[in-house]
């Protein structure tokens, strides 16, 4: 399953001879950037670019060196895991220092935008597949085995290689889709998940002692999100042209509810005579 071109790379190294794996360049080294270089680190030479200097201590740690853009877009693997509001500067920029062959791969919450973007200024002579993973830091915690991951073939045909890979190297569970249907379906996986749990910690502090199993399942979600940068909310609640519908119906629905309820109050209980 080699990503890089000339089949260079094959998979998991049995004999942690890191100077003969593919080049893997990451570029967005906060939180996402970290767990990829953490879990990838035995396949790849990892290089990565991150304008923020609060990183170099992580990467020391990971074994990752840091570069400009220009150098780390020349990898074998591209890696983006830049935010929404930079992505197409950041994508502009790789296009003219990618080589021939490279893979390009972003990792976003919202996959129509970036993948256009992506489709529009990257040259032909890469390949090019967005991906999301269903996972972050946070319910990564444990190992990312068996964590789902989706796959957006965009241009060429290796992404049937990197979905091997995703599966057989790392343990994945891997959807292949298109980024409308991931879009549609993750405006309500993650754009109700975040809106319920955005409302929740602002009527806070929740109760922590007499809670019921389903309350502490919702606890546990909102724990697992409530720690995202705030770019990850802002993308999907607004780079995500599917969420604006989801959402006003989300709040539509839940005014109706307020409204029968009300009502219902308002009707006086009739007695067991029926007076």
């Amino acid at each position: 399953m080699d990503l890089a071109p000339g089949g260079k790379f094959k998979g998991r190294k049995m004999n942690n001879n890191r100077s003969q794996n593919a080049s893997l360049g990451i570029i967005g080294f906060g939180a996402f950037g970290q767990l990829a270089a953490l879990h990838l680190g035995q396949n790849f030479e990892i290089t990565a670019y991150d304008p923020s200097p609060d990183v170099a201590k992580v990467a020391m740690q990971l074994g990752v060196r840091l570069s400009s853009l220009h150098a780390v877009s020349q990898a074998d693997v591209v890696l983006i895991a830049a935010p929404v509001s930079s992505f197409e500067q950041v994508v502009s920029e790789i296009a003219v220092a990618c080589k021939p062959g490279a893979l390009i791969v972003d990792v976003g919450s919202v996959k129509v935008v970036p993948s256009e973007i992506m489709r529009r200024l990257l040259p032909n002579h890469v390949d090019i597949v967005a991906t999301h993973p269903l996972f972050g830091p946070q319910s990564a915690g444990q190992g990312i085995e068996g964590l789902k991951v989706a796959v957006c073939p965009i241009q060429g045909r290796r992404h049937a290689r990197l979905a091997a890979f995703l599966r057989k190297a790392l343990g994945l569970t891997v959807i292949m889709t298109t980024p409308e249907d991931h879009d549609q379906e993750a405006a309500v996986v993650q754009g109700l998940t975040h809106l319920i749990a955005k409302v929740l910690l602002r009527m806070g502090p929740l109760p922590t002692r007499m809670t019921t199993k389903s309350f502490d399942l919702l606890s546990e979600a909102i724990s697992m999100v409530q720690h995202d940068a705030p770019e990850v909310f802002e993308a999907i609640e607004k780079a995500n042209p599917y969420s604006e519908t989801v959402r006003h119906r989300f709040f539509s629905l839940a005014a109706s509810l307020s409204v029968e309820l009300e009502t219902t109050l308002r009707i006086p209980p009739h007695n067991e005579t029926g007076q």
